[in-house]
C-alpha cells in the first residue's frame, strides 16, 4: 500500500512538472502544436499512401506539396481581392480627401472655433510623394527592426519552423508513437492504450465537427454578406470560414477585408454598419452554437463546457491555450470518463 502511494505521489509530481513546463514554455511550443495538429490530421492519409507500397518519406512530401498547393490557392482568391482594393483606395483618396474639407472641416471649425486651412491639392501631392518615396522607408524600418521588429522576425520564424517540425513529425510519426509506448509502465500498458484509443477517436470526432463548422461558416459569410450587398462576398466569406479553426485569425482577416471592401464599394457608412453586423452575428453563431453543437456534441463535451473550456485556456495560456482547448478538453473528457469509472467500483465508494 505504502508503495503504491509513493508511486502515485511520484507520477503526480511529474504531471505537475510537466504542465508547468507547459506553461513555461507555452509561447515557444505553439509552432510545435501547430505541426503535431497538422501532422495528427494529415497521418491517415500518409498512411493509405504508404499501404500502397509508397515510401513514407515520398509520402509525406505528396501529402505536405497537397497542402502547398492549397495555402497557394488561398492566396490567389485573396490577392486579386486586395489588388483590386488597393487601387481603388488609391483612385478615391481624392475624392476623399475633397470630402473631408467640405464636410469635416467646417464642422471642425464650428465646434472648435478656429479656422483651419486646408490646401487639398497639397495634401494629395505630400501623399504620392511619401507613397513614391517608399524606397526609404527601409532604411527608416532598419534600426526598428532590431528592436521592436524583433517580435514580427519571431512570428515569420515560427511560421516557416510549423511545415519543418510537421515534415519530420510525419516521417517519424510510427517511430515516436513506438518510443512513447515503451514508456508505458507494462502493469498500466493495457488500461493505457485503450485511454489512448479512445482519446484518437473522439479527437477524430472533434477533427470532423471542426471540418463541419468551417464549411458551415463559410457557407454563412457566403450568404449573408452576398444579400448584404458586398461586391467580393464569395472569396471573403471562403477566408474567413476557412480560418475559423484558429481562434480570431479567421473573424480579424475577414472583417479587415470586408471593411475594406465596403468602404471601397458603398457611398454610405451604412454599408460598413451592416458588414460588421454580420461578422458580429457570426461571432456569436459560431460561438454559442455552431461549435458546440458540431464540435461539442461529437466529443461528449456540453455546450457551456466548450465555452468555459476556451475562455479558460484561453486566460491561461494565450492563443496557446484556444489553440489546444478543445483537444485537451476532449482528453481530459476521456480521462475523467475512466477515472469515474474506477471510483464507482473502488472501496472508497462502496464501504459503508
Amino acid at each position: 500500500m505504502n508503495l503504491s502511494r509513493i508511486a502515485a505521489v511520484q507520477w503526480l509530481s511529474f504531471a505537475v512538472a510537466v504542465a508547468a513546463l507547459l506553461y513555461l514554455l507555452s509561447p515557444i511550443l505553439t509552432p510545435f502544436v501547430a505541426a503535431g495538429i497538422l501532422a495528427y490530421i494529415c497521418n491517415p492519409l500518409v498512411q493509405r499512401l504508404c499501404a500502397r507500397k509508397m515510401p513514407r518519406t515520398l509520402a509525406v512530401a505528396l501529402v505536405m506539396s497537397g497542402i502547398l498547393l492549397l495555402f497557394i490557392l488561398l492566396l490567389m482568391i485573396m490577392l486579386p481581392l486586395l489588388q483590386k482594393e488597393i487601387s481603388l483606395f488609391v483612385a478615391r483618396l481624392p475624392d476623399w480627401i475633397e470630402a473631408t474639407r467640405t464636410h469635416l472641416l467646417p464642422q471642425l471649425q464650428q465646434w472648435f472655433g478656429v479656422s483651419l486651412k486646408w490646401d487639398s491639392q497639397a495634401l494629395q501631392n505630400l501623399l504620392v510623394s511619401h507613397w513614391q518615396s517608399a524606397d526609404g522607408v527601409t532604411g527608416k524600418l532598419l534600426p526598428w527592426l532590431g528592436s521592436g521588429g524583433g517580435a514580427i522576425i519571431g512570428a515569420l520564424v515560427s511560421l516557416l519552423l510549423i511545415p519543418v517540425a510537421m515534415f519530420y513529425l510525419l516521417r517519424d510519426w510510427d517511430t515516436l508513437v513506438a518510443q512513447l509506448d515503451e514508456l508505458i509502465p507494462r502493469n498500466w500498458h493495457r488500461k493505457v492504450t485503450e485511454i489512448a484509443v479512445e482519446v484518437d477517436r473522439v479527437l477524430a470526432e472533434f477533427l470532423r465537427g471542426q471540418i463541419s463548422v468551417m464549411l458551415l461558416m463559410s457557407a454563412y459569410y457566403v450568404l449573408v454578406l452576398w444579400l448584404a450587398g458586398l461586391e467580393f462576398a464569395l472569396p471573403i466569406g471562403i477566408v474567413t470560414g476557412m480560418l475559423v479553426f484558429v481562434p480570431y485569425l479567421g473573424m480579424i482577416i475577414g472583417l479587415s477585408l470586408a471593411t475594406l471592401a465596403a468602404v471601397m464599394q458603398f457611398p454610405s457608412f451604412s454599408g460598413v454598419l451592416w458588414v460588421w453586423g454580420v461578422f458580429g452575428a457570426g461571432q456569436l453563431i459560431e460561438g454559442l452554437a455552431v461549435t458546440p453543437w458540431l464540435v461539442g456534441e461529437r466529443v461528449g463535451l456540453h455546450p457551456l463546457a466548450v465555452i468555459f473550456a476556451l475562455l479558460a485556456f484561453g486566460q491561461l495560456l494565450g492563443f496557446f491555450g484556444l489553440l489546444l482547448a478543445l483537444p485537451l478538453s476532449a482528453i481530459l473528457l476521456v480521462t475523467l470518463r475512466h477515472g469515474k469509472a474506477w471510483y464507482l467500483s473502488s472501496s472508497m465508494y462502496r464501504q459503508p
